[in-house]
């Protein structure tokens, strides 16, 4: 596909995002490695790209989750794009605070369809019931202290009616409401949720974005399984950090935090 076949696309496709900056600047592609990546290298290799654009693959073949995971997704079923946001206004510190915003983007743009099983599972994947839906991968570029760019890549399972046999643990929403889904549209309704939700942290209404966050989030009081250390234990989730910790209270009555590597969900 040449730039001039590109550029037509992304003219006939804006049209439907009304926001004022997320989705503006669209670029479908057939089939990419990782649309991080790919973003990753138009921003090391091009002339500054405007802020909310968005790319978008039929096709990713080599996606990435949390901790290296492999993302699976059947090519032109689903949603695999990636965003640019240049939250040069957030500390480094408080960077989880983009996690928040965009987890909270993709939920509400969801939520509508299916209703309350539909959480957010902390740090930043999105499950329905005890399956993942979908989950996001944020890659902050730094300059000095500073957040120079984000590169946000989302993968969310709509339209795909079967998973390989190792991926028992995903669901997508034609799974849950057997129906599909036009994919642009609700790309659309995302990348304007989440635009909401990064204005508001722009303009300082921290305490409103992590109290939203922390509201939707899967397992909030409920005594539950975990392990860490190698010790299984009880316990329930009670907050998230400023920082993106997770604190639970557990069998010994005490509130104890978590990063990432050092706790899993039992929740099979």
């Amino acid at each position: 596909m040449n730039v001039f076949e590109l550029s037509i696309i992304i003219t006939l496709q804006n049209n439907i995002f009304s926001g004022l900056f997320v989705g503006q600047n669209l670029l479908t592609l057939k089939e990419v490695d990782s649309t991080n990546n790919f973003l990753k290298n138009l921003l090391s290799n091009s002339k500054p790209l405007p802020e909310g654009t968005v790319i978008m693959a039929e096709e990713q073949f080599a996606g990435r989750g949390q901790q290296s995971n492999q993302w699976h997704s059947e090519p032109g079923k689903n949603l695999t794009f990636s965003l640019l946001l240049n939250p040069t206004f957030l500390a480094v510190t408080d960077q989880f605070d983009l996690n928040r915003v965009v987890s909270l983007g993709v939920f509400d743009a969801l939520q509508p369809l299916l209703g309350n099983q539909l959480k957010i599972k902390w740090p930043n994947d999105i499950y329905y019931a005890d399956k993942k839906l979908g989950g996001i991968l944020i890659e902050n570029l730094l300059q000095g202290a500073q957040i120079k760019n984000s590169v946000i890549g989302i993968g969310l399972n709509i339209n795909q009616e079967n998973f390989p046999d190792g991926m028992c643990n995903a669901v997508s929403v034609w799974q849950i409401l057997q129906k599909d889904y036009d994919l642009l549209a609700l790309l659309a309704d995302i990348c304007g949720h989440i635009e909401a939700y990064y204005l508001n942290l722009k303009a300082g209404k921290i305490d409103f974005i992590r109290n939203s966050y922390l509201k939707r989030l899967y397992w909030l009081n409920e005594q539950r399984s975990f392990k860490a250390d190698g010790i299984i234990f009880t316990g329930a989730i009670k907050n998230v950090t400023g920082n993106g910790l997770l604190a639970i209270h557990g069998d010994n009555k005490k509130e104890v935090t978590y990063n990432l590597k050092e706790i899993e969900f039992l929740n099979k």
